[in-house]
């Protein structure tokens, strides 16, 4: 029986090139996305350039039936050995400012959705001779910041929710993995904020499909993630962190107090 890779979030940014990077690596994949992002292009893409099976699913994963019904759906008709929880949300605004919609979604996808999405598919993971589960994470997952509502709190609990199923799953044939990429310019809207964020914004942007190839290879060799972000990584952790707090909230604030 054929095995796939699910990859969530897939239409675009990092998800694409994990989708990519994956069709050309010979691995079937089974692609996710919001309704009406054209995935479907990407799929026959993938199918007619690197002749492996694809099939694509439009879904919102921030509604909890909408993860029930299609995690029934993988177990029933796929064997999964890769799952890939890509799919994210976040926004730069005042608290106050932003919807209580935008804030639920926000939790729902990231949090609510990754760890259904993994315990609704581990039976089918577990069944495999070995198999993975990738989840992203963030830089933010280190760092509280204002202005980034709950964007780096739900990305703490992907980096935490990680490592504590690694542990668990150590002796089994599963393998948990977690990255904590920063800014990737993935669409227009993306680039113009980690331009409004100065210097800082511009040394921890990364390429999406460098970020999906650096990923999978360390990821099947079962080594620790690439340190994406080195640079950044010792700015923050050296900053104490009663300055730390305000000067990542300052950089975040110019994203909308720029023109």
């Amino acid at each position: 029986m054929k095995k796939f890779a699910i990859v969530t979030g897939a239409s675009k940014g990092l998800g694409r090139a994990f989708a990519l990077e994956l069709g050309s690596r010979g691995i079937n994949t089974i692609l996710v996305s919001l309704p009406g992002e054209d995935i479907h292009l990407l799929n026959e893409e993938i199918i007619s350039t690197y002749k492996t099976s694809s099939v694509f699913f439009e879904v919102d994963l921030s509604d909890y039936d909408n993860v029930i019904s299609f995690t029934k759906t993988i177990n029933d008709t796929y064997s999964i050995f890769l799952l890939i929880n890509n799919a994210g949300i976040g926004g730069t605004m005042k608290f106050g400012d932003a919807s209580v919609n935008l804030v639920n979604k926000i939790v729902q996808l990231n949090v609510m959705a990754v760890a259904v999405l993994t315990r609704q598919l581990i039976s089918n993971l577990t069944a495999q001779t070995q198999s993975f589960v990738l989840n992203i994470s963030s830089l933010a997952a280190f760092n509280p910041v204002g202005y980034k509502l709950v964007y780096p709190a739900s990305k703490a609990f992907v980096d935490s929710f990680t490592k504590g199923m690694s542990a668990e799953y150590r002796d089994t044939n599963v393998f948990f993995s977690v990255i904590n990429p920063g800014a990737m310019p993935t669409n227009d809207a993306v680039t113009d904020r980690i331009l409004k964020q100065g210097w800082l914004g511009r040394i921890t942007q990364l390429l999406p499909q460098d970020v999906a190839r650096k990923s999978l290879n360390k990821l099947f060799q079962k080594k620790r993630p690439h340190r994406f972000n080195p640079i950044s990584e010792l700015i923050l952790w050296v900053l104490p962190s009663r300055f730390k707090l305000p000067f990542l909230t300052g950089i975040v604030k110019r994203e909308f107090d720029k023109p």
